[in-house]
């Protein structure tokens, strides 16, 4: 697996996510497609993005019964997404059964990536709202460990976490991490941040980057910056 920078494409509207990717003639970037775009507009928007010649990383969170998540993800496999998502918290049962739901006919199917703790989650509110004691660092490395065992290929993690995710689950083991900024850019609201070519020491596989990119006064200039950064 290659080292590769995801847009993610958090948009209200089909017209808003087209009109952005319309500015890239060169490149067709990898994009998340999250929670806002897709209950926006649906599969459709996946199809259509897809069918432009897009990789999707459909970013939608699920955690659920693991029976309801497996349904799930037989339908998201039927998207022809290249990676999802799910919540690591949702136990080992949970993670299992969305692998079989995503797996097609033909023993191929999408990336399935867990969700550690969220980039906007510190310690002390992970603590002190969620009533888990342990260290934030730990708590961290235990689920991506039960992702690990669960058959999953990687988790989600701050890239702070990567390298450390690397040691725990292996280098084979996918860190796909959010929380990247440029060294002269706004942190908005996630807590544990870093730029992308620090990313790429610390051992990230993929960094997922919204509104430095979205926002940019030339988001192609300021994703070809990215690439520049972070995959060199």
């Amino acid at each position: 697996m290659g080292k590769d920078v995801i847009i993610a494409c958090d948009f209200a509207s089909k017209e808003e996510a087209l009109t952005f990717l319309d500015k890239f003639t060169e490149e067709k970037p990898y994009v998340k497609i999250g929670m806002e775009l897709f209950y926006a507009e649906g599969p459709a928007i996946v199809r259509e993005i897809k069918a432009r010649g897009h990789q999707i990383f459909l970013d939608l969170k699920l955690h659920d019964i693991p029976n309801t998540v497996k349904s799930a993800m037989a339908v998201l496999s039927r998207l022809d997404v290249d990676m999802c998502n799910l919540h690591t918290a949702g136990t080992a049962a949970m993670m299992t059964a969305a692998l079989e739901g995503l797996t097609r006919p033909d023993g191929s199917r999408p990336l399935l990536i867990g969700v550690t703790q969220l980039t906007s989650t510190s310690e002390e509110r992970m603590q002190k709202e969620l009533l888990i004691d342990q260290p934030l660092d730990k708590v961290v490395m235990s689920y991506a460990k039960n992702a690990a065992d669960s058959g999953l290929d990687g988790v989600v993690c701050s890239p702070l976490e990567a390298a450390k995710v690397h040691e725990v689950c292996g280098k084979s083991f996918l860190t796909v991490t959010p929380g990247v900024r440029f060294a002269d850019g706004d942190v908005g609201d996630q807590v544990r941040v870093t730029t992308p070519a620090r990313a790429k020491e610390i051992g990230s596989d993929y960094i997922v980057v919204g509104r430095p990119i979205t926002r940019a006064e030339d988001p192609v200039a300021a994703y070809r910056r990215c690439v520049s950064e972070f995959v060199g």
